[in-house]
């Protein structure tokens, strides 16, 4: 049912009170009237027609005796009837109206005399009463207060209780409530909205509670992945410090060096995976050509192919894809990718990268001869701080954070990134740009 205003409840209620006592007062009257007491009506009517009658055939004059008066009053009582006589000027020359008659007379005769008014009789019949329509009339007034009453308590007061309970509990930090339907719009409006702000508040407790639980594990990864290469950096440092012969201070200078590109990669990916919850305001779009920035990645991870014996191939597509996106973040999320490619793979295997126009999108892939991935990592190769090597080595410098920080580039450019393995051996990470 379609929920109502309430004043249009309010006039449905009106009507009910006003139009049910007297719907219920006329039918039992006409069933009392024409059942039950039709053979006293009927005596009634005939007893009438008899006094018009006898009124009727009686002189004008004679109304005015008092013996013919009193013979008529006699038939009045009976019938419990009444008459009023009145001369040809509207004087009253004779009434006789039981008290419980009609206010208005029932028959009216009029006596003509050579075209001229003589006199005039109106006749009265008593008020049919009825104790049943009475009763019926006063029980559904009752009735209709009773259930306009709980009608209201229903859709109205109910509900509006339940929403002051429901503010108490918010207030309390419990956000578990239902609240009642109701049929009348302004309480099912801010029902609804009461209902949105619980969900609202609920979503944005659980989403807090998430980014608390994040922000910890956050805090405790960069602790963790920080102190590594700098204890290792303190501790070559002292060495230098105390002295050492050439060679071992160039070895320990070497160390030193990589573990400061570790921290400095550290560093670039915690900022960068800072920076993705604003990424919305980072991205700059423009026309792209998505063939020539895959080509300019792919040069720029030769040399590192090279040194690692990885034979590293780009296919590229027949056509020119030009796209809507950010060069700068999709040459991270990109270079994430073969990076990772990169470092699991063993020396004299392959890394291929293809990209090609599916529909409107550009589709890509970067394919690697490497391990592959373990099944039971694939649903969280893309978690922040996740690594596939549960010892967590640091030799590599990983924060991982490379693959989450690729895939959410990507999504923000309207497409996705998934991973999984080859057939063959290796795996795949597959990526589309809307």
């Amino acid at each position: 049912m379609k929920p109502l205003r309430i004043r249009q409840w309010m006039v449905i209620g009106m009507l009910i009170v006003l139009i049910l006592p007297q719907l219920f007062y006329e039918i039992p009257g006409l069933f009392d009237k024409y059942v039950l007491e039709n053979a006293k009506f009927s005596r009634q009517q005939e007893a009438m027609n008899g006094l018009i009658r006898e009124v009727g055939e009686a002189d004008v004059i004679r109304w005015r005796d008092p013996d013919w008066q009193a013979e008529i009053e006699k038939k009045t009582a009976a019938s419990d009837s009444g008459i009023v006589l009145l001369d040809a000027s509207g004087r009253e020359i004779y009434r006789s109206v039981p008290p419980r008659s009609e206010s208005t007379a029932q028959r009216e005769l009029s006596v003509m005399d050579q075209g001229q008014l003589r006199g005039k009789a109106l006749f009265y019949a008593p008020k049919q009463r009825s104790e049943l329509a009475t009763a019926f009339a006063l029980f559904a007034g009752v009735f209709a207060i009773l259930f306009i009453g709980f009608q209201m308590a229903r859709v109205v007061v109910k509900p509006l209780e339940a929403m002051g309970l429901a503010a108490r509990r918010i207030a309390s930090g419990d956000l578990e409530f239902q609240l009642p339907e109701s049929t009348v719009k302004e309480v099912a409006d801010v029902r609804g909205a009461f209902q949105v702000m619980g969900t609202s508040l609920r979503e944005s407790l659980i989403r807090q509670s998430e980014l608390e639980a994040e922000r910890r594990f956050f805090i405790s990864s960069i602790a963790h992945d920080l102190r590594t290469p700098l204890f290792a950096l303190r501790g070559f440092l002292k060495r230098l410090e105390s002295g050492a012969n050439p060679e071992k201070a160039a070895r320990y200078t070497a160390i030193c060096s990589k573990k400061a590109e570790q921290l400095e990669r550290l560093v670039s990916d915690l900022f960068s995976y800072g920076q993705m919850s604003s990424l919305e305001q980072l991205l700059r779009l423009k026309p792209l050509d998505i063939g020539e920035l895959f080509e300019d990645i792919t040069a720029d991870y030769l040399p590192l192919a090279w040194e690692k014996e990885i034979k590293l191939t780009y296919e590229a597509p027949a056509e020119n894809i030009v796209i809507q996106g950010d060069a700068h973040l999709l040459r991270r999320a990109i270079g994430n990718l073969i990076d990772n490619a990169l470092h699991y793979s063993p020396a004299n295997s392959n890394l291929m990268i293809r990209l090609r126009r599916e529909d409107s999108r550009a589709h890509f892939t970067v394919e690697d001869t490497g391990p592959g991935i373990p099944e039971q990592q694939l649903p969280h190769i893309f978690d922040a701080f996740y690594r596939g090597d549960d010892s967590r080595n640091l030799e590599y410098g990983g924060s991982g954070l490379g693959l989450t920080i690729a895939r959410r580039i990507v999504r923000a450019h309207n497409g996705d990134l998934v991973a999984g393995n080859r057939s063959q051996g290796g795996s795949v990470f597959t990526g589309w740009i809307g």
